[in-house]
């Protein structure tokens, strides 16, 4: 088929897509929640379903998180190479429920957008596989195999182990990640650069107990004031991250990102400076930055007159590509140590980490998928971004099949406003992403 062939086939299969949306958007798949785990077992079944329709061999299985992950395969002509198509169809919480302008897990239609909870993170992706495929039909130049995870926002530890378990479910010469998105609507991206994480808890110790303000503030070291004095080593007065020995002087060479889009997008207050001596995406896919995610204090309501005898918080360090997880922990560590005020102990614990991923760029997959892409964008020039979160399971894919290139790409963008109230999906996103899959797969 021709691209303007497939392009109009895109166009026909969009009301089933809505429809398929709408489904899988009513099943509140929250992987964790023992309330949803039935939800999450419909949503399963029902993805097994809607690619076994389209001639695929599939398997539910269910992995050792206790999640259901969907795998299936699907030959094409002899010889030809192998193409997997990943997506998860697990979902955030929908969180407080009042914040929602319409029911989170009923698909409603509103300013052209589709707004539910996994409208774009990550059911509308899954949507758009199934829309490629079934715009595609039997003239397919590859082997397709199909990878639908199910606890991606709870880690991913079951599809990683089953990765390593059974790799061959997972070889493929080109995996796309459905996973991501454009900079901005109608501007065709891949991303290029995952930033890894790590994550510690920090505690400040500097009395047996509470005292009294009157009595003994002053003298006495307060380990609110030290904990916070401690943080405030982290960042300098440009809101640069200022670990010791951590290289954060780092620049991004894809994609801009202008600041009074970063702004608007993250919802920066007027007047408000954006941080960093770089520019946004320097700052955002190309640095190490340190962000202070969760703080164990009294509350107001509940405090006293007092000196707070301990205090702590949690650590959330991204890293780029070329950085060592475990030698981003131990500057921090090191950096925490050294910087802490008044001698007070200090205990630092690991919680999380995880590695930062950059893919090839250069081999015929990516130049093929770029064609594509650009090609479903009416000619537009195909950009590289970066993503400041971390898609572990790249990591392990990468080494699982050392072959296969790996491309990230989605409906999402920043008026999705993923994990948050009211995500939404711009239908034409869909509609592009999958026009750029059924061009790859019919010519790949």
């Amino acid at each position: 088929m021709t691209d303007n062939a497939l392009a109009d086939a895109v166009a026909a299969q969009m009301p089933l897509a809505r429809t398929d949306l709408a489904e899988a958007v009513g099943f509140a798949s929250i992987h964790g929640d023992a309330d949803r785990a039935q939800a999450n077992r419909d949503s399963a079944a029902w993805v097994a379903a809607r690619f076994s329709d389209l001639g695929f061999d599939c398997e539910v299985i269910d992995t050792c998180d206790g999640s259901q992950a969907i795998v299936g395969y699907r030959p094409g002509p002899e010889g030809s190479r192998t193409v997997a198509l990943y997506s998860h169809h697990d979902v955030q919480p929908a969180g407080d429920e009042s914040l929602w302008t319409t029911e989170p897990f009923t698909l409603t239609e509103r300013g052209g957008r589709w707004y539910g909870r996994g409208a774009a993170d990550c059911k509308g992706n899954l949507v758009a596989h199934l829309t490629a495929l079934r715009a595609l039909g039997e003239d397919a130049s590859c082997n397709i195999r199909i990878i639908i995870e199910g606890s991606e926002e709870a880690g991913g530890e079951g599809l990683d182990h089953l990765v390593r378990e059974r790799p061959e479910l997972f070889d493929a010469d080109l995996i796309l990640i459905g996973d991501t998105g454009n900079i901005e609507v109608g501007v065709p991206t891949l991303t290029t650069s995952l930033r890894g994480v790590v994550n510690v808890r920090v505690e400040v110790r500097a009395l047996a107990g509470a005292v009294h303000s009157g009595q003994f503030g002053g003298a006495a070291p307060d380990a609110m004031a030290g904990l916070i004095a401690l943080l405030a080593t982290l960042r300098d007065a440009q809101g640069d991250t200022t670990i010791d020995g951590l290289d954060a002087g780092q620049t991004w060479t894809g994609a801009p990102y202008p600041p009074e889009r970063f702004g608007a997008d993250a919802g920066v207050l007027p007047g408000v400076g954006i941080l960093g001596s770089g520019t946004p995406a320097d700052m955002t896919w190309a640095r190490p930055a340190v962000t202070v995610i969760g703080v164990d204090a009294p509350g107001i309501d509940e405090c006293a007159a007092a000196v707070i005898p301990s205090a702590a918080a949690m650590l959330n360090l991204r890293i780029p590509p070329g950085v060592d997880p475990q030698q981003a922990y131990d500057l921090l560590v090191a950096h925490l140590h050294a910087h802490v005020p008044w001698h007070c102990e200090l205990q630092v614990t690991s919680d999380a980490a995880g590695s930062p991923f950059a893919p090839r760029t250069d081999g015929p997959g990516y130049a093929a998928l770029t064609a594509a892409m650009s090609s479903a964008y009416d000619g537009a020039q195909v950009v590289h971004s970066g993503q400041g979160g971390s898609i572990p399971l790249c990591n392990v894919l990468a080494g699982a099949v050392p072959r296969a290139e790996i491309a990230l790409l989605g409906v999402e963008e920043p008026r999705c406003t993923i994990h948050a109230p009211n995500e939404s999906v711009d239908p034409e996103e869909l509609r592009r992403t999958a026009l750029a899959e059924a061009i790859l797969l019919s010519s790949y």
